[in-house]
């Protein structure tokens, strides 16, 4: 029986990558003089957003660090409240004292913001954030799992990146894909095999609520 359910953030619970592109945009452009593609950013994603900057900017560190969190809390509220259902989802969960645990490549203070600027905090008992470093995903989990005193057989990972797969598959905790974006990759998806790959928060909901 599922015990815990662990989420991605950026594409699982909002479409916040757009928030994200913009907010590193105009942190970096005015710093650097140059003009940065989509491409270029989302190139670099995998680390915390740290490790973006520290890419894209490493002159700039620390005023782009600071530009950019200013920026992704001030554009926050132009940008999508939580996937319709989500919500819902969390309180069912909840409700049925299934723990809920947040593993997530962004860093701690622009987590914290998109938190609480969504209202989502106080759903989730433990949040393991992303590293300057390179992806963590793989400890993050087993962080949390260790923390929980739990298998990875009675918790899930939802996601909605290749890498989300390949991280849970290496840990050996079921996975559930969620392509819930215009920039989702359902077939690249689907062809790393995860457990479940849902187009809707609907039918997530049903598949997590089904193994209770």
């Amino acid at each position: 029986m599922l015990q815990a359910v662990i989420f991605d953030f950026d594409g699982t619970l909002a479409d916040t990558l757009p928030l994200c592109i913009a907010a590193f945009r105009n942190a970096i452009e005015p710093a650097t003089g140059r003009s940065l593609s989509d491409e270029e950013i989302v190139a670099t994603f995998g680390p915390s957003e740290e490790g973006t900057i520290q890419a894209l900017a490493p002159a700039h560190y620390d005023t782009c660090l600071r530009a950019y969190l200013t920026h992704y809390e001030t554009l926050h509220d132009e940008y999508p409240h939580p996937f319709e259902g989500i919500v819902a989802l969390l309180e069912a969960l909840q409700s049925r004292n299934v723990r809920i645990g947040l593993v997530t490549g962004k860093g701690r203070q622009s987590t914290e913001i998109s938190l609480n600027r969504l209202a989502l905090a106080p759903y989730f008992e433990h949040i393991e954030t992303g590293s300057p470093q390179g992806p963590r995903k793989v400890d993050g989990i087993r962080t949390m799992l260790t923390a929980w005193g739990l298998e990875p057989a009675q918790a899930v990972y939802v996601g909605d990146a290749p890498s989300d797969i390949l991280a849970s598959q290496e840990v050996g905790i079921p996975v559930v894909s969620v392509a819930l974006t215009p920039l989702a990759e359902p077939k690249k998806l689907a062809s790393l095999r995860p457990d479940a790959l849902v187009h809707s928060v609907e039918e997530l909901h049903t598949w997590l609520l089904g193994r209770l």
